[in-house]
């Protein structure tokens, strides 16, 4: 079979197309025939050595959608979607024609969703999820996303409006004209040097009842100062610095909670159990995938990744049977 595969970090020029042998499976495990895989930011900061559990060589590649190829008979012929904090960092990932996965971690994936469109939510959904869980994020609460016009917000927007909350946007600059906020957000904040006083303004001095802050360490202060009393504040990523401060007499006072949250520490049998808490607003059409950019070959991997670290609008999937 065919797989992208790098031996060291560095930028996209590292990724090898090669032949390798079809992965083993047992009887706890069935092969994959990967019709699609998209490639996340973090697939690109992963082959960079941004990742410090990944071991080389690797396949990266952490999202799919495909084909049951062998396994248990009742699966034989599945169309089935994944996606793992583990695969393509300590296991080999979807970017491939085949892949071996957990029994576990096979699930159907929606008849609504195409192989691209079904590739193209993992990552995004999963993050997004997870961190609206750990906040416990209730009907009629107020929902503060910084960096709401990223594929991670997109899709905590989508799960906040399902689960009646009411969302507020905000980013540095406006998001493309399809991106879901616009529609659900009651106010979209753009650009704003105060961004405290911008969500006290339009939450009637309240604050929100979570703040889920997708941009991190830049951005953490403002994010802290944003919550009403007793809210809850999501970190999933460090831009611009890794540590922060923060008045914690504020802090305590206003028993403000703190979340952090990993999908790494996600595998594909984990990620699998989030999947299933997603399968019924896609089937349902309360979620939708993130608009698709360009598909590619694997003989075209280093183009595609290269378009991703570029901050390509719409996913960007691979096709590995073409």
């Amino acid at each position: 079979m065919r797989t992208i595969e790098f031996s060291s970090f560095g930028d996209p020029s590292v990724l090898k197309l090669t032949e390798a042998p079809t992965p083993d499976i047992d009887e706890q495990s069935a092969l994959i025939r990967v019709m699609a895989a998209s490639i996340n930011p973090s697939d690109v900061k992963n082959v960079a050595g941004a990742m410090k559990q990944t071991t080389l060589p690797r396949v990266p590649g952490r999202d799919y959608a495909g084909v049951v190829e062998a396994g248990p008979a009742e699966w034989l012929g599945a169309a089935v979607w994944g996606t793992g904090g583990d695969v393509g960092f300590t296991r080999d990932g979807t970017h491939a024609e085949l892949i071996s996965v957990p029994l576990a971690s096979l699930r159907r994936k929606p008849d609504s969703l195409t192989f691209d469109q079904a590739a193209s939510v993992g990552v995004n959904y999963v993050a997004a999820w997870c961190g609206i869980e750990a906040a416990s994020l209730r009907a009629r609460e107020t929902l503060l996303l910084i960096g709401a016009g990223g594929g991670v917000g997109a899709a905590a927007a989508q799960i906040a409006r399902h689960r009646g909350a009411r969302v507020i946007g905000v980013d540095q600059r406006l998001p493309p004209p399809d991106a879901p906020i616009h529609a659900i957000a009651e106010k979209l904040i753009i650009g704003t040097e105060d961004l405290p006083a911008e969500v006290r303004k339009a939450t009637g001095g309240r604050g929100a009842d979570v703040v889920f802050d997708l941009v991190g360490g830049i951005m953490f202060r403002s994010a802290v100062d944003s919550l009403a009393l007793r809210g809850r504040l999501i970190e999933l990523a460090a831009t611009g610095r890794r540590e922060v401060s923060f008045d914690l007499a504020d802090f305590y006072h206003n028993e403000s909670r703190l979340f952090g949250v990993d999908t790494l520490k996600r595998d594909l049998t984990a990620s699998a159990e989030v999947l299933d808490a997603l399968t019924p607003g896609f089937v349902a059409g309360d979620y939708r995938a993130a608009p698709l950019g360009e598909t590619y070959k694997l003989t075209e991997a280093q183009s595609a990744y290269r378009q991703v670290a570029a901050g390509a609008a719409g996913r960007i999937v691979l096709r590995p049977q073409e």
